[in-house]
């Protein structure tokens, strides 16, 4: 078991180091996507499994053409554009109850979401940030391939794919699917949310706002009210280690940050703890998950070396973090019981 461990802790943080050498070398203005894709692959497999690769990249590509849809045909028509946006965050919702589907429902909920909400900006470059979306999903697989052939598995077990939420939710989301009214029940409580959280982004001026809407569809993404409320609390935990890893990686490069190797080099020594818990799962895999993101996205999109420090930026993340992950709870325990009374739980005939 330790050897396992240690074999799948050395592929997640291969792939997440990899990933960001990539971004460096090649210069993409999204490059947190290509360190934390192959990472959250890698944490779900403990054998390679092509099948999950290319339902990534179907995924990925599927909502980038979905939302370009969207917007070319209906931002000037605000009222059209938020039904057509209902319908597409519906069908996203409906998909993430449904096990074999969470993976391709969740990846549109997110990405869409993220995506509708920046196009409404006039100075956001949506074909450049879908383009950089897709090129991070199609260098995951090779990242991915490369982490199994240099760190491959010690045992013979069959291939797996649990892209599911959390174990220490699970079993809330599986007591809820036993029956149509717990679906349903499901479906409504992220589409609600979800259509929420888009009128808000919508209606405020939150142009620097990608931390906190992630961490709506993260918190949102067990589907269930107790589930919700244990990823809540990790969300937080992970997003302070993360950023107080990214802070002490900045202060101890100083000037030295422009050196691409000394910048990767010191990367990879802050994310080998994170990687290790992401390998052992449960809580300390939550927590690793959101510690990766505080560390890399801040350091990929608002560091510059010797023109723009990061240090407000991680502060910013911090502080939009805790209070979107505050108020969505909040919203979910209000719709959770508005949804209990409203559609009333009836149990499975014998």
């Amino acid at each position: 078991m330790q050897i396992a461990t240690l074999k799948k802790t050395q592929r997640i943080w291969f792939g997440a180091v990899l990933g960001l050498a990539v971004t460096l070398v090649f210069g993409w203005s999204n490059g947190m996507f290509a360190a934390l894709l192959p990472m959250f692959v890698l944490t779900q497999l403990e054998r390679w499994n092509s099948g999950i690769i290319v339902q990534l990249i179907v995924a990925v590509t599927w909502v980038c053409l979905q939302v370009s849809f969207i917007v070319g045909f209906f931002q000037p028509y605000p009222l059209l554009m938020t039904l057509v946006v209902a319908i597409f965050l519906l069908f996203k919702c409906i998909a993430m109850t449904h096990k074999s589907s969470y993976l391709f429902g969740y990846i549109g909920l997110l990405m869409g979401s993220i995506l509708l909400n920046f196009a409404s900006f006039s100075g956001f470059d949506l074909e450049d940030f879908v383009m950089g979306l897709i090129a991070s999903a199609l260098v995951t697989g090779p990242i991915v391939a490369l982490a199994f052939y240099l760190f491959p598995a010690p045992c013979d077990k069959p291939p797996s794919a649990n892209l599911a939420p959390p174990r220490e939710v699970q079993t809330q989301i599986d007591n809820q699917r036993k029956d149509d009214i717990g679906m349903m029940r499901q479906a409504a409580l992220g589409w609600i949310i979800a259509m929420a959280a888009f009128i808000l982004f919508q209606v405020a001026d939150l142009n620097d706002s990608l931390s906190a809407q992630s961490s709506i569809f993260i918190v949102l993404a067990p589907m269930t009210f107790i589930g919700s409320m244990a990823v809540a609390k990790i969300r937080i935990l992970g997003t302070f280690l993360g950023c107080l890893a990214g802070m002490m990686l900045q202060l101890t490069l100083y000037s030295l940050a422009n050196n691409m190797i000394l910048f990767l080099l010191g990367y990879a020594i802050a994310a080998a703890v994170f990687c290790r818990w992401l390998a052992i799962g449960g809580v300390k895999a939550g927590i690793g998950f959101s510690a990766m993101s505080a560390l890399t996205v801040p350091l990929t999109s608002s560091f510059v070396p010797e023109q723009q420090d990061a240090f407000f930026s991680i502060c910013y993340r911090f502080s939009s973090i805790v209070v979107a992950v505050i108020v969505t709870s909040l919203m979910i325990w209000l719709v959770h019981h508005f949804l209990v009374r409203l559609i009333r739980h009836k149990p499975l005939a014998a």
